[in-house]
């Protein structure tokens, strides 16, 4: 079974980080929940407001939103029991990384499109 991957500030917007995430881990297999309150649907794909109203599990979060919400975001990462955290450039400000590691997270400060082998110039 593909492991879930939920892209947290997932857009419509092509050019943007947060569609090509959805584009690139969909291209490794990864079976890909975007998360946007404002988007009902994102590269075919149902869209959910926050990663606590998506029904079952999910292993990983790829965030790229704002930084003034990426302390909420964390925590509700945290409340979802999700253990692979990735805060892409961007989403990684010191606010962020300190209250995910208050609630026991262990965020990966790097590029997670990178990090799955594929290049954002691709998308």
């Amino acid at each position: 079974m593909a492991r879930v991957v939920a892209v947290v500030g997932a857009s419509r917007d092509r050019r943007k980080f947060g569609n090509k995430a959805v584009r690139a881990f969909r291209n490794q297999g990864y079976a890909v929940i975007p998360i946007n309150p404002r988007e009902g649907e994102i590269e075919g794909l149902t869209a959910y407001a926050s990663v606590l109203d998506v029904p079952g599990p999910i292993q990983i979060a790829t965030v790229y939103v704002q930084p003034h919400i990426g302390p909420d975001v964390m925590t509700e990462i945290a409340t979802k029991g999700i253990e692979e955290v990735w805060l892409n450039p961007g989403a990684d400000e010191t606010a962020v990384v300190a209250r995910a590691r208050e609630l026991g997270l262990h965020p990966i400060l790097e590029c997670s499109i990178v990090g799955i082998g594929e290049s954002p110039a691709s998308y």
